[in-house]
């Protein structure tokens, strides 16, 4: 089959049967038609047909090595650094369409998959048919070109103890009954960004399992579709208010709805199954597949994009408005040019001094992107503090599109005017400003990316442990040591 068009998107989403509970609303058909997700599968659809799209479809497709179809290349599995370039070239393709407020496009997923077929082998120490199922499965979803999301960690109730020890280990997702032909799953997991509108669901290990027989059955990694059966999704509200794209420039377009997923029963067949039991291996899951590389080399593509995004809207606000010449606005746009520039550097270090795995696969520098995954969670954080910065109270006296197209266009061409923009054309640019900066939309923004890769803290302690700080400690003793 290959790439997928918008349209085929859409209508396997509507002919999907999950169940959905959304603002005391229990959706269980058309999704793709209902008000909190019709926006943002439009989008998706749109990514879709991109692919078929010849001014991107080079960027974004590759033949498939068993059926010489055209497939995402997001799944390409990278032997050499020029596939490394290539994946981002595809990676890249995607971000600047949504200017990286897509967090959870396809081939997030798919690098994940991609690294983990291709780490088959690692598989094998806990059963050669997890090696197999995740090739396979890999193989499925590369030539149905299937959108997949994922669930990580269990809900917050009692976070002073494990997720397997939470309300009596009744909470956490948990492996409750192991059968001839697969698993029986019972409990829920968040956070499910994307779930309602995806084909796939993949249920990956949490890395923080103890190496405990009590954890064994929350040690797990397997995939079901969207719509199996006792699998049900809580929804947040959404966070779109039904706007026009000139009212709700981002929401409008790019609001990914989050969900907590509940698994009452819910029946997982044995080829579905990547991994069950071994908490130590479900731990190392991401680190020595070489899923968490591939992961976070796509996740650094998308954030650069995003990056650049606001490094434009500020530059445009202040043309617009005629701060561009004041030093403390200079200020502010030369640290979202040290930001793209940094980041830039860092993805350019990472696939520069990128190295084969054992399986052969080609791994962008971990300890590069470990930094770079560190360090953007807390510098993305002022981008929406600069953009309101220099809005100021320009964000809050915005009429909106219908006032343009009534008896106040008079009034807004002459007050609401800029130095470079026309009433109307400043509405518009402020718009997409307070959408970037002070709405709900980037609100959920702000939060979804600091805590995107998990706890800023424990991910510092992380990077910590595990990068290798003697060869700089060596030198401040050889150092101390001298005699001259």
């Amino acid at each position: 089959m290959g790439i997928r068009t918008g349209q085929q998107y859409l209508d396997k989403l509507n002919s999907m049967k999950p169940h959905i509970l959304i603002d005391g609303e229990v959706v269980r058909e058309k999704v793709a038609d209902h008000p909190a997700f019709a926006t943002v599968a439009r989008t998706y659809a749109k990514l879709f047909d991109m692919q078929h799209d010849p001014q991107y479809m080079e960027a974004l497709t590759y033949e498939s090595p068993t059926t010489g179809d055209r497939v995402n290349a997001s799944f390409l599995l990278p032997r050499t650094k020029e596939d490394l370039a290539r994946r981002r070239a595809a990676i890249r393709t995607w971000a600047e369409y949504s200017n990286g407020f897509l967090g959870r496009t396809g081939d997030y997923m798919n690098s994940a998959l991609t690294a983990l077929a291709g780490a088959e082998k690692w598989f094998t120490q806990a059963d050669p048919m997890f090696g197999e199922n995740i090739r396979r499965y890999y193989e499925m979803c590369r030539e149905n070109d299937l959108l997949a999301t994922h669930t990580l960690i269990p809900p917050q109730a009692n976070r002073s103890v494990s997720g397997s020890e939470q309300l009596g280990g009744q909470l956490a997702a948990r492996v409750v009954e192991e059968r001839g032909d697969g698993i029986i799953v019972q409990g829920a997991r968040m956070l499910a960004t994307i779930a309602p509108i995806a084909d796939e669901l993949l249920v990956f290990p949490s890395t923080l399992l103890r190496a405990a027989p009590e954890d064994a059955p929350y040690s797990y990694a397997f995939a079901v579709p969207n719509d199996s059966e006792g699998m049900r999704y809580l929804c947040r509200a959404s966070l779109y208010n039904g706007g026009s794209v000139h009212d709700e420039p981002l929401a409008g377009r790019f609001e990914e709805m989050d969900a907590v997923v509940v698994f009452d029963n819910v029946f997982v067949p044995n080829e579905r199954i990547f991994m069950l039991g071994h908490p130590e291996l479900c731990n190392a899951f991401y680190s020595e597949t070489g899923a968490g590389a591939l992961m976070t080399h796509q996740v650094v593509s998308r954030t650069l994009a995003k990056s650049e995004f606001f490094l434009g809207l500020a530059s445009e606000i202040a043309g617009a408005i005629g701060i561009d010449g004041f030093q403390h606005i200079q200020e502010d746009l030369a640290e979202l040019i040290e930001t793209v520039e940094i980041e830039r550097a860092l993805m350019t270090a990472a696939e520069a001094e990128a190295a084969p795995s054992p399986d052969g696969v080609m791994l962008p520098r971990w300890a590069t992107l470990n930094a770079a995954r560190n360090w953007y969670p807390k510098v993305a954080q002022r981008f929406p503090q600069i953009i309101r910065k220099f809005c100021a109270s320009g964000l809050m006296a915005l009429p909106g599109e219908a006032d343009v197209a009534s008896e106040a266009l008079p009034d807004i061409e002459k007050y609401l005017q800029a130095k470079t923009l026309t009433g109307p054309e400043r509405i518009r640019l402020f718009k997409l400003a307070f959408d970037a900066s002070i709405s709900s939309f980037a609100g959920r923004q702000s939060l979804y990316e600091y805590f995107f890769f998990g706890d800023p803290v424990r991910m510092a302690g992380a990077l910590v442990n595990s990068y290798d700080r003697e060869p700089a400690r060596s030198r401040v003793r050889e150092f101390l040591a001298r005699e001259e």
